[in-house]
């Protein structure tokens, strides 16, 4: 039988590569749009884990959504660092949040507050997502806006409490198999996961509209 871990990767391969496409992403990993696109998207992120993150204390005993609440995968404090480089020390002042960045952030919150299986699925497509192809985002931004390596303006992209990510990752898929659930939650589940990713898309959708490239 085919393992948790696998059905979830399958089931959202196309929504995975649509977000990974987007014209947006696109624009920004060519180098074809400015810092400042790269700022803004960067706030935006920080909706999102906030979200995602502040909150999460509250189901760390979950059976189901527990094991996956682990504070070296945390990425707010990052985030902020990052955008005090990027926006000044007064970034909180200029930070808003795309209304496609806010539908984002409240189904997040929604799940956190009442559906683990449904946080379980937001942190997937987040987490696993940023330890993977985030490293090519970090790489294409500190050589196309000269960011320190590893440092402030990338550091979002830095797991500094996971030494492995390979071996990370091999357990967090070993966590997922086992996760206590029956095979109807499985299946909203992977269907939560398919929405995650459609949010993320419609958020990089709604920037390249801010971040259109000149004609």
């Amino acid at each position: 039988m085919e393992s948790f871990s696998s059905v979830i990767r399958t089931a959202s391969q196309e929504q995975h590569t649509e977000a990974e496409t987007s014209t947006f992403m696109n624009d920004l990993l060519g180098g074809k749009l400015g810092v400042d696109a790269y700022a803004r998207y960067t706030e935006q992120l920080w909706f999102v884990y906030e979200a995602l993150e502040t909150d999460a204390g509250s189901i760390a005993a979950d059976p189901v959504a527990g094991p996956f609440v682990r504070p070296e995968l945390f990425r707010l404090p990052a985030l902020e660092r990052d955008l005090a480089h990027l926006r000044g020390p007064e970034w909180r002042a200029g930070l808003t949040a795309l209304p496609a960045t806010r539908a984002y952030a409240d189904r997040v919150r929604s799940c956190v507050e009442r559906w683990p299986g449904g946080y379980l699925a937001h942190h997937y497509t987040r987490y696993l997502g940023d330890l993977s192809g985030g490293q090519i985002i970090r790489d294409r931004a500190e050589r196309t806006w000269g960011f320190a390596r590893k440092g402030d303006g990338v550091r979002f992209y830095v797991f500094e409490g996971i030494p492995n990510p390979a071996a990370f990752k091999r357990e967090y898929r070993a966590l997922l198999d086992g996760v206590p659930v029956d095979d109807l939650e499985k299946q909203r589940i992977v269907a939560e996961c398919k929405k995650a990713f459609a949010l993320n898309t419609a958020m990089f959708r709604a920037l390249g509209d801010e971040f259109p490239l000149s004609a």
